[in-house]
């Protein structure tokens, strides 16, 4: 059985003639009257009536008759439904990204899609880069924002956002009037570090260390913003990209250059060798026209 048989058999039962149903088919009589007689064969049932001058319905092509519409309404819903989704007028994505990127970059990258795609939903799950990763790589949602490297074994990688990382001290700081300087000479101040579950968290601590000292760590917040107002209140330093400590450039803050450092690069992470929905696809086709920063 397919669904030519179906078709072909519903137009016999509407039109209840063969000869409308071919010229509404646009097929000879006696190619609808074989297909119609292959269904019955497939089936082992009677479908039509054709005793009677006009054509009707068995028992058994009522029920078919029912059915078929289905099937064929359904089939219909789906080529529709397939053709929204390729051009993007419905659809969803979900998208996994820590806090520090949610509000530095996603105001203006959704809506700019959602300006182009109005009707495809955006679902946001913000959690650290390392959840993020495993989420990913799980599943649990199509794409990631996280900060690089990553196991590119396990990861496909688009380069999003290559940052220098700067330090953010409180303008009273002894140290505050440098604007390049050695890490180490922090080595006795406390940091103010986002949570473990971020790799910046991991990232900052390596660095320390590689510098020649291992920081005292004093809070830490899963929001950049909290940990700015730390550094406000002249509680401890901190490491940022230069983007964040530009956003606080009015404040009472110094940032600083190192005269080693290490780099904020970001990217969208996806599954290897998982499929990429076509709205997907849109998304980082965008995310990479916007101006880099």
């Amino acid at each position: 059985m397919d669904i030519r048989q179906l078709t072909y058999f519903v137009e016999v039962a509407k039109h209840q003639s063969f000869t409308k149903a071919a010229l509404a088919l646009h097929v000879t009589q006696p190619t609808l009257s074989k297909m119609v007689k292959n269904l019955e064969d497939e089936m082992d049932v009677v479908l039509l009536d054709r005793s009677a001058r006009q054509i009707g319905l068995t028992d058994a092509g009522e029920v078919v008759y029912e059915q078929a519409q289905k099937i064929i309404h359904s089939l219909d819903d789906l080529s529709a439904s397939l053709y929204d989704i390729m051009n993007l007028k419905k659809g969803k994505i979900k998208i996994g990204l820590p806090p520090v990127i949610s509000t530095l970059f996603f105001p203006t990258i959704i809506a700019e899609f959602q300006r182009s795609y109005p009707d495809v939903t955006i679902m946001l799950a913000e959690d650290g880069a390392k959840t993020v990763e495993r989420k990913v790589y799980e599943g649990e949602v199509d794409l990631g924002f996280v900060m690089l490297p990553v196991d590119k074994e396990k990861y496909d990688v688009v380069p999003f956002v290559d940052q220098e990382i700067k330090l953010l001290v409180h303008e009273s700081h002894p140290l505050a009037h440098h604007d390049l300087i050695d890490l180490i000479q922090f080595k006795d101040d406390p940091f103010l570090l986002l949570s473990k579950e971020f790799t910046l968290n991991s990232r900052t601590v390596e660095f320390c260390i590689s510098e020649g000292f291992t920081p005292k760590i004093a809070y830490e917040s899963s929001q950049w913003d909290f940990i700015v107002g730390m550094v406000e209140k002249n509680l401890g330093v901190t490491l940022m990209p230069k983007l964040i400590c530009d956003r606080v450039k009015d404040g009472p803050f110094k940032m600083i250059s190192l005269t080693n450092t290490f780099p904020w690069r970001l990217g969208i992470i996806m599954a290897k060798n998982r499929y990429v929905p076509y709205v997907s696809r849109e998304f980082i086709a965008l995310v990479e026209k916007l101006p880099k920063v």
